[in-house]
């Protein structure tokens, strides 16, 4: 790594002990959780992480805007041209259920575009990154692994989400059921972390997210060969003033597999 090497090894520190924070109140057990005004759950979990990464971040490159999901917004971040955006607990639903699909999510933009992406997954210890540039790797248990987008052009695996079922999204299965093969369920960034790895080869969210929710899996899935965009087929920008993803987004291995969503489009 040599561009982005320095924030590439803070946001992975950062990463690292945000997991073990959160892995040792998952491991204690007994959660307890409150619901924002969003309806979406809050736990001491997500609020330890977010203060770690934070403080790392900011420390180390305190003239870059800080988006987060637990932090508050200073919208002073839409006239700098570096964003940092983070998710300190993706997943908070899957955290709270005890299945351990659920990650620690950095990114950092640069005029609107993904640079840099970490995911981590407490539980196994597990870490994506990515580079713009630099291609993206997987370290487990010390070892590195390049990661790959997969080159099958049929019977694709397709990511579903666990706790955010989507009518539009059992259509579009239907619809496109003679090109598909297995469905594959799976919690947080983890989905396009698999579809970076080879191991699945679309996702498609019809439903709305947040620019943190996507940051650094986006990174990660194009730098190992995959392309990103929002429904409509525009890229897909971050630091902006409406941090919601209104218009869902798909992340494929291959261009060619893009699927027609038109009927979902309408319905």
């Amino acid at each position: 790594m040599t561009l982005y090497n320095q924030e590439l090894q803070i946001a992975l520190r950062a990463a690292r002990e945000a997991g073990q924070a959160i892995l040792q109140i998952y491991q204690r057990g007994n959660v307890q959780s409150t619901l924002k005004e969003d309806r979406s759950p809050l736990t001491e979990a997500d609020l330890a992480s977010n203060a770690l990464i934070a403080e790392h971040i900011r420390k180390a490159f305190p003239l870059d805007a800080f988006l987060s999901e637990e932090s508050i917004d200073d919208p002073s971040r839409l006239g700098k041209d570096r964003c940092w955006v983070v998710d300190p607990l993706d997943g908070t639903k899957e955290f709270l259920k005890g299945n351990g699909e659920f990650t620690v999510n950095i990114a950092l933009a640069l005029k609107g575009e993904p640079m840099l992406g970490v995911v981590l997954l407490p539980v196994t210890g597990e870490c994506y990154y990515a580079a713009r540039g630099e291609g993206a790797f997987l370290e487990h248990h010390g070892a590195v692994t390049p990661l790959a987008t997969s080159s099958r052009t049929e019977a694709l695996r397709i990511m579903t989400s666990r706790s955010h079922p989507s009518e539009k999204l059992q259509a579009f299965l239907k619809r496109h059921a003679p090109k598909l093969g297995e469905v594959i369920p799976a919690g947080s960034s983890l989905k396009g972390c698999l579809i970076a790895e080879g191991r699945a080869e679309l996702y498609y969210r019809f439903g709305p997210t947040m620019e943190w929710d996507t940051a650094a899996m986006h990174c990660i899935v194009e730098e190992a060969g995959g392309y990103v965009r929002q429904m409509d087929g525009s890229p897909l920008q971050y630091n902006r003033r409406n941090s919601r993803n209104e218009k869902g987004f798909y992340m494929i291995n291959r261009q060619e597999n893009y699927l027609d969503l038109s009927e979902e489009e309408e319905a």
